[in-house]
């Protein structure tokens, strides 16, 4: 009797050393390795590195010895991510596209395209575990400080069926000295930031670009004018760098924070202060949750649970009931920094990622700018 065939797998592969491990462990897993590629923004100019990744992976698979599949989602990724992330950020929000990308996207259109190409199931070299079923359990991974659950929380429970994580029983250390022992060349390529696949750039001159905003008064908790901004969709809540406000006569020398914004006065509210209670809030609603596995139960007489409000914030305690326009309301134990709107509180059951959704607003800890005593432009 002849062996069964490998299991067919379609790596998403970056250029980046995450990715190629993950290719690297599958192959000596046993399994059928071939790779995809994806050119999701093809804006050619300086900050643009999509034409160096290619290469990269070209390389990476002629390393490896696999196939290298290429595929451009540029247009997918503009309507479907990039547009709403602009439209979010017109309305004062502060999006996080990162999490629309994993699910229309990598979670999307990309399975949607290796399962055309016929591969049995789809990995990626994201850090995080999965514990598979009829509905597949999604882990934090062994390596904290990478973990990537919070970016996959909104990902379809039937994508994550069809999906592997070779990373998440290890440290990222580990995947270096693998890519480097077998002798990848990109073995030190430093990881990626900035906004999902534009990459980096400045952020500020960037955005000038695709979106209007209008200069405005910074005003202070009291509602004095400290400064000026250049438009509010340009900051976020707890920002410190780029306010321009300096020291005032009379005043504490401690660096400014945004801890709020005013569309209607075109307004930016900023404190004094890392702890300053303006920044520190215990309540949150949220809009529609996506569960992974189906609403917790006891859900709608309110449930205690885990709740992180970005990547890499330590999940905190809290309680969770429904709100009767759909969305809950978040309550924690102990006052968050600056929990955002636009962004996403994601819930945990110990190690487990249960789902999450938008912030849509948060209860400050004290009133900032008291309407009588706002500054006008």
């Amino acid at each position: 009797m002849s062996a069964a065939p490998a299991r067919r797998v379609i790596v998403a592969l970056s250029g980046g050393v995450d990715s190629a491990v993950a290719a690297l462990c599958l192959l000596r897993a046993g399994f059928a390795v071939e790779a995809l590629h994806m050119t999701n923004w093809d804006d050619a100019g300086e900050h643009c590195s999509a034409g160096a990744d290619l290469a990269d992976a070209r390389r990476i698979c002629a390393d490896l010895g696999i196939r290298l599949h290429h595929v451009n989602f540029a247009q997918e990724y503009r309507e479907q991510v990039f547009a709403d992330f602009l439209r979010e950020l017109q309305a004062g929000r502060t999006p996080n596209p990162d999490v629309a990308c994993n699910r229309y996207i990598k979670f999307g259109a990309f399975l949607r395209h290796a399962l055309r190409l016929g591969a049995d199931a789809i990995a990626t070299g994201h850090y995080a575990r999965l514990v598979p079923g009829p509905v597949p359990r999604l882990l934090r991974p062994a390596d904290r400080d990478k973990d990537q659950t919070y970016f996959l929380h909104a990902v379809d429970a039937g994508a994550l069926g069809r999906t592997l994580f070779p990373l998440g029983d290890l440290q990222k250390g580990e995947v270096r000295d693998l890519a480097r022992e077998f002798g990848l060349a990109n073995h030190a390529k430093r990881d990626s930031t900035g906004i999902c696949f534009v990459g980096e750039r400045p952020f500020r001159q960037f955005l000038a670009g695709h979106i209007s905003a209008s200069p405005g008064p910074i005003i202070n908790a009291s509602g004095e004018q400290v400064g000026e901004h250049a438009g509010l969709p340009f900051y976020t809540l707890g920002q410190r760098e780029g306010l321009g406000v300096g020291g005032r006569r009379g005043a504490l020398q401690s660096p400014w924070f945004v801890a709020g914004k005013d569309p209607d006065r075109n307004a930016l509210i900023v404190v004094q202060g890392s702890n300053h209670p303006g920044l520190l809030h215990r309540e949150l609603t949220t809009g529609p949750v996506h569960w992974l596995a189906g609403e917790p139960a006891g859900l709608a007489g309110g449930i205690s649970i885990l709740a992180r409000i970005r990547h890499r914030h330590e999940p905190a305690a809290c309680r969770i009931r429904p709100l009767p326009a759909g969305g809950l309301t978040v309550r924690f134990d102990e006052p968050q920094r600056t929990p955002t709107p636009g962004q996403y509180v994601v819930f945990y059951d110990g190690d487990e990622c249960l789902g999450g959704g938008v912030i849509a607003e948060a209860s400050a800890g004290v009133h900032l700018a008291p309407p009588a005593a706002r500054a006008t432009a």
